[in-house]
């Protein structure tokens, strides 16, 4: 009952496992899905994302090569307006230099501050195209910083709306995610309370089962601790034999044909616990001819036996049979001493074994039945022995009563017979007055007949008529023509 009730629960905490881990999967699959489906998303708004910041990347690229292309321009027009007046600087040089060399000392104060108003001159030339080139840089550089922080605009804004965008994604990611967490809490834990009930109301309903069974169990135990304890006391257990004993009796035989403490010696006080009533035979016809039966349980040599053949010990279980044999031999001396007495009783006498066991052991014993029933003419029965010799005494019983009655039934019979030739007697005299009768009938035809010959030319009148006249013409009772 343990075991069952142990797999029963192995049972439930596998039915358990296994509704929990479909559901893990179940649950593992939406997760799977929701991530694929957000990670599908967030691939495309990357993507969206990058395909903008492609944009604007080559836009600022375009840019930066339309400035590096207009600074590449400039400084080309700068560089040729240089070299333009590097050259026309120089040629008047030259040429000043060839006007002024014949009258180089004349022309010397001249030159000199010639030189020195073409070198304000230039100086100043130089001053305002360096001015200039730097206003036009200033310029450029106030340029490409409006344009830098336009840019820096437009990106933040980009990034303000992309962070936004963002921002309510995963706001509405989360709140989905809460909302599927909800539902999957919900029904996770309606199923696994679903579940769980229901093993737990099975596992509740198998303990109450296994309790039932431990009172069972309990209950009897108690009831083996009670036959032990019968078994252990030599008076309960011979009580509990002759119960047995009694019980078997009971069932095959009549009342009336067996006795209990029965005294089967005249001179003795031993008194046989059952006895089987037989009837004698000859000139003791009349008289009553008992069958002893005794009970006998040696459970100590036979428990002993039992202990050392569960042990495998060979000496200890030789041992225990050698005792055992002993203890049934003496035992069956015993019943021969004190309830065997022909012709008051039979040749033999009956040990009756209460268990199969202690039967099949003792029959087991080579020649040691044999021995018995020859030195003390005993014959050994177990409960199944016993039934099947007790129906077989049944029979002889019936027998008996057959060969008993078969007497009066040859008297019965010869009482019918004598009344049956009576009976013949009478048939014979019934059957002459039926032949007398036989012959008065047929006068009585044939007288008939001929008056109906004679009548045979009479007219005959109509039925009516016919039943007024004899109406008419019949005769009183106290008629003289009577």
């Amino acid at each position: 009952m343990q075991q069952e009730s142990r797999s029963e629960l192995e049972k439930a905490r596998e039915d358990s496992v296994t509704a929990a881990r479909e559901l893990r999967g179940e649950l593992g699959l939406t997760i799977k899905s929701f991530r694929d489906s957000l990670i599908s998303n967030m691939g495309e708004m990357a993507a969206l994302q990058k395909n903008q910041l492609d944009i604007f990347a080559e836009h600022l690229a375009r840019l930066t090569q339309t400035n590096d292309q207009r600074l590449a321009s400039m400084r080309q027009t700068v560089e040729e307006r240089l070299g333009l007046l590097q050259g026309e600087n120089s040629k008047k040089i030259d040429q000043m230099r060839e006007e002024t060399g014949a009258n180089a000392r004349l022309l010397k104060d001249e030159v000199a501050q010639s030189l020195k108003n073409f070198s304000d001159s230039v100086l100043k030339a130089m001053t305002e195209t360096g001015s200039l080139l730097k206003e036009q840089i200033q310029s450029f550089s106030q340029h490409i910083g409006k344009l830098t922080d336009s840019n820096e605009n437009k990106l933040e804004a980009v990034r303000a709306t992309v962070e936004a965008r963002l921002t309510r994604i995963q706001e509405d990611n989360a709140r989905q995610l809460d909302q599927m967490r909800n539902t999957v809490d919900e029904k996770l834990q309606g199923t696994l309370e679903k579940r769980l009930g229901e093993s737990f109301k099975q596992v509740s309903d198998r303990l109450e089962q296994v309790h039932r069974g431990l009172g069972e169990m309990q209950a009897l135990a108690t009831g083996v601790g009670d036959l032990k304890r019968v078994l252990t006391n030599v008076k309960a257990r011979g009580g509990w034999g002759e119960i047995q004993l009694e019980a078997l009796l009971e069932q095959v035989l009549a009342p009336e044909q067996y006795a209990r403490n029965v005294q089967t010696k005249e001179m003795s006080t031993e008194t046989v616990e059952f006895a089987i009533k037989l009837p004698g035979r000859g000139e003791n016809a009349g008289e009553v001819v008992w069958l002893p039966i005794d009970a006998k349980f040696p459970m100590e040599d036979y428990q002993r036996l039992v202990e050392a053949q569960d042990k495998a010990d060979a000496e200890a279980s030789e041992e225990a049979a050698r005792r055992l044999t002993g203890r049934i031999k003496a035992c069956a001396r015993d019943v021969c001493n004190k309830y065997l007495c022909p012709p008051h009783t039979t040749d033999f006498a009956i040990m009756f074994l209460p268990t199969e066991g202690l039967y099949a052991e003792v029959m087991r014993r080579g020649g040691v039945v044999e021995e018995i029933q020859r030195e003390c003419r005993v014959v050994i029965a177990g409960p199944t022995t016993l039934a099947a010799l007790l129906n077989s005494l049944q029979m002889g019983f019936r027998t008996l009563a057959i060969q008993k009655r078969s007497s009066e039934v040859w008297k019965l019979l010869g009482a019918v017979k004598t009344e049956f030739g009576k009976f013949g007697d009478i048939l014979a005299g019934v059957k002459k007055k039926l032949d007398q009768a036989s012959n008065t009938m047929d006068d009585a035809a044939r007288r008939s007949r001929a008056i109906e010959r004679r009548l045979r030319g009479i007219q005959e009148l109509p039925s009516g008529e016919a039943e007024r006249f004899l109406s008419m013409d019949e005769p009183e009772p106290d008629s003289p023509l009577q």
